[in-house]
């Protein structure tokens, strides 16, 4: 699945197939920004949302002042529509110029987020920003330390598969610091990450301890119920309320549990992707978990 998401050919079978459209509209919130408001301005009724606006491996430096310009009209109508104080921007480094091929890619896509990151202060919210495959994790790091300069509540986003992790979160733990711990959505060498299920969920507790008894703001991103429960015990050991972290989920992935957690008064996230480069991550969301591929193979069984 993760090769797919690479291929050329199958994005193009995807793209122009409608035998796809029940499991995309799922995972992405449509193509549109209009279409992207109207899911959040759902959401928003009783959970938070983080938008995402696809891209990556932007090659073309238009490309990525196009991806900033899109960015930036998202966030005026976040202020417009009043919902900045329930929505945020995801981004990432990638589809605003850091894997050009230019010697200057790394400050190309700072400059880049600088802008997204002014737009999203003037609009009265935050940013985080993605996080992608383990080559790109220093200079990502680099760049969110300098954003921290001037905005303080950049997110940063940190994989448990990855052996380094553990000291990422030691380093990213201080007062202010908002950290989305998440899994790994990316194929690494066992060099640089923990293969086995087993072995990635017991990296994510450790990387949790640290962060909920840091002085942050931790972003537990999971679906598993069990990483989910853990999180919330840790958080009582550490006189953390309902307030002082937050339960994040993609959109699409156990609605019923984000509302239930929701309903009993915890902050819950929801990652809301949209616009014409949802290939990419699609295909991610489906290598992810069996289950996704279950359903895709049932929405093809229910369309035949």
């Amino acid at each position: 699945m993760l090769a797919a998401a690479r291929s050329a050919v199958c994005r193009d079978l995807a793209e122009n197939t409608s035998l796809l459209r029940p499991l995309v509209d799922r995972f992405v919130a449509g193509e549109t920004l209009d279409a992207a408001l109207a899911t959040a301005t759902e959401l928003t009724a009783d959970r938070f949302v983080t938008i995402d606006h696809l891209g990556e491996d932007t090659r073309d430096r238009a490309q990525a002042g196009a991806v900033v310009d899109a960015y930036v009209t998202l966030l005026q109508r976040l202020a417009d529509t009043g919902l900045a104080d329930r929505a945020e921007v995801s981004v990432k480094l990638s589809a605003l110029g850091q894997a050009l091929p230019d010697p200057d890619a790394d400050k190309i896509a700072l400059d880049n987020a600088r802008r997204i990151c002014a737009a999203a202060a003037a609009a009265g919210t935050t940013v985080t920003v993605d996080m992608e495959d383990h080559t790109t994790t220093d200079s990502t790091l680099g760049i969110v330390e300098e954003l921290r300069a001037d905005h303080p509540w950049v997110g940063a986003v940190l994989q448990a598969q990855l052996r380094r992790t553990e000291g990422d979160c030691r380093a990213l733990a201080g007062p202010g610091s908002r950290v989305r711990l998440c899994k790994g959505a990316y194929a690494e060498p066992a060099s640089v990450a923990y293969r086995t299920k087993h072995e990635v969920d017991l990296a994510y507790v450790r990387c949790l301890k640290i962060l909920m008894a840091g002085q942050g703001r931790p972003m537990v991103a999971t679906h598993d119920p069990r990483l989910v429960a853990i999180a919330r015990r840790l958080a009582e050991r550490h006189g953390r309320g309902p307030a002082d972290y937050e339960l994040q989920m993609l959109l699409g992935v156990r609605p019923d549990a984000q509302r239930a957690l929701a309903g009993e008064g915890l902050t819950v996230r929801v990652y809301l992707p949209y616009g014409t480069e949802w290939y990419g991550y699609f295909m991610r969301r489906l290598a992810e978990r069996p289950a996704n591929l279950a359903f895709f193979a049932r929405s093809l069984l229910t369309r035949s």
